[in-house]
């Protein structure tokens, strides 16, 4: 029977970022090893620009809002947010083994480049042509980084609750200069329970 007209039902409106980056797809610890030591060579100055754009744009393993979440949690825990967020993104592809492969190739190639760097600073760091190289380095490392954050606020929901919290605590960690943990204390349980209230 035809349905009369006017009377469709609704369709919510779809939510950007929503969507799993890679449903039912699974990947191999080889494949994640290699991943992340694509993110951890490329990533002069951090890796969480790179981060963004091997696992959210390149590959699609996870989608904006997925990306988010885990970067998210992965601030929380103890350690680098970029290795937590590499142990979830493995294990959730492929197991223990596969937490272990990402996090080996996020640290292996980083920590072997390190010390030949470490060898180089401590024979040629005080020369001036070097220090000018570091200078350029942390300019571009800063404008990755603007510009990963610019990219991942796209993903926020379109309300003015979550930006308030983002410039609450801009204003309290970056302006302020008070402590990361009770930043997150004070706001953290009031936008949980926002959040919680708006889900129900």
């Amino acid at each position: 029977m035809k349905r009369p007209e006017g009377d469709e039902p609704a369709l919510p409106e779809p939510d950007p970022g929503a969507s799993s980056g890679a449903v039912g797809l699974r990947i191999g610890p080889l494949a994640l090893f290699l991943a992340f030591s694509e993110i951890a060579i490329s990533g002069f100055g951090g890796t969480l620009a790179w981060s963004h754009r091997v696992l959210v744009e390149r590959r699609r393993w996870l989608s904006q809002r997925e990306f988010l979440e885990s970067l998210a949690l992965g601030q929380l825990l103890p350690g680098p947010n970029v290795a937590n967020v590499a142990v979830m993104v493995g294990h959730r592809y492929a197991g223990y083994p596969g937490a272990a492969a990402a996090l080996a190739g996020l640290t292996t190639v980083p920590f072997a480049l390190m010390i030949i760097v470490a060898l180089l600073y401590q024979r040629y760091g005080a020369l001036p042509l070097a220090q000018q190289a570091l200078t350029g380095m942390s300019a571009a490392a800063a404008g990755l980084v603007v510009a990963t954050g610019l990219k991942m606020a796209a993903g926020l929901p379109r309300r003015w609750r979550p930006w308030l919290f983002a410039a609450l605590a801009f204003a309290g960690v970056g302006v302020l200069r008070f402590p990361l943990f009770g930043v997150l204390g004070v706001l953290g349980p009031f936008a949980v329970a926002l959040a919680w209230k708006e889900k129900r």
